[in-house]
């Protein structure tokens, strides 16, 4: 089995030769993969039981109550598709490696797949997994919240050249996309003091939802769902905001009068709105709206972990077979 070797090895904080010693080919991540589903537990579709014989010469686990079989993939992301074990590993790597991305095509280059619609719907299906495990955690404590307006492709809106097709301009615009944007911001601590990026405020976990629209119903839905009760929540003086302090518990109105000063008083949510757009327009260009969700799950996913260093692929690993297309199979 040959070994994939990457071109960008300077953009990685994880040397590739490392992630490669030890998934280097098939058979590895293939027993990799089986560990992992064996650590997280095995559920039976059938009867739901919890204990099962593994079957080597199948690679197969046999449930011990009722005698069905799960397969390897069964009930992972990696169900019903057809790609190697060793092109989501390098899939899971990739997303995971640096604060940067890569686009399908790039990985696709790199894995050597003839194929570019397998390897953009694999790198899909790992963002939903990113979504999925993130929208399982409250944000707390302090929080920043704004709306960002990204850029967006939408196909059934373009003329037949494939030029957009003219829309209103500004919060209204059709041409970009609303998201409700979120993150941590607490107080800076006197360890805090002198270090690099210092905002006067320490950054925690962070959330970007995309939103049909921006009204209070839609909103305090977020808000209830994704940050905790017990939380000061800061916003500028948008009248979408206006209810927040019913389900808080305080919502800190900031008027901006000039809109310079908006980094500096809501510093890290500009900060995340800023970095997110800038790495989606380069990476990946245009973005068609159906799928900006899913490229700011691997962003925001990237955030949270960025203390993890080389962990964050195993948690993405874990992740990956935690998932099934109902949600989670175990907390």
């Amino acid at each position: 089995m040959s070994v994939i070797v990457p071109n960008f090895l300077y953009l990685c904080h994880m040397k590739f030769s490392t992630f490669y010693d030890k998934y280097n080919d098939e058979s590895e991540c293939k027993e990799k993969f089986r560990q992992i589903r064996e650590q997280e537990g095995i559920c039976c579709k059938q009867c739901n039981g919890k204990e099962h014989y593994w079957k080597s010469d199948k690679w197969q686990w046999q449930c011990k109550s009722c005698g069905f079989r799960t397969t390897l993939r069964s009930g992972t992301v990696m169900e019903s598709s057809k790609l190697p074990y060793r092109y989501w590993f390098a899939a899971m790597h990739f997303l995971t490696v640096n604060k940067k991305s890569f686009s399908a095509k790039s990985i696709q280059e790199e894995l050597g797949h003839k194929r570019y619609e397998p390897i953009w719907a694999m790198l899909h299906k790992l963002r939903v997994v990113m979504g999925v495990r993130d929208a399982k955690y409250q944000l707390t404590e302090w929080i920043e919240l704004d709306e960002g307006f990204f850029e967006k492709v939408n196909d059934a809106k373009e003329t037949e050249e494939g030029e957009p097709a003219e829309s209103k301009r500004g919060r209204g615009s059709e041409k970009q996309a609303k998201v409700l944007v979120a993150v941590e911001s607490n107080p800076e601590t006197a360890e805090d003091k002198g270090k690099k990026h210092n905002k006067g405020r320490k950054a925690g976990h962070l959330k970007m939802i995309v939103m049909d629209d921006l009204t209070k119903k839609g909103i305090n839905y977020e808000i209830i769902k994704g940050i905790e009760k017990n939380t000061v929540v800061e916003t500028d003086g948008y009248p979408g905001y206006a209810s927040l302090k019913e389900i808080v518990k305080e919502h800190k109105v900031t008027v901006m009068v000039d809109p310079k000063e908006a980094s500096k008083v809501f510093p890290w949510v500009h900060t995340a709105i800023s970095n997110a757009k800038r790495l989606l327009l380069g990476v990946f260009h245009r973005i068609n709206d159906k799928y900006l969700q899913n490229y700011l799950n691997e962003y925001c996913y990237r955030f949270n972990r960025r203390h993890m260093k080389e962990a964050i692929f195993d948690r993405l690993l874990i992740a990956a077979v935690s998932y099934t297309s109902y949600g989670y199979a175990k907390g």
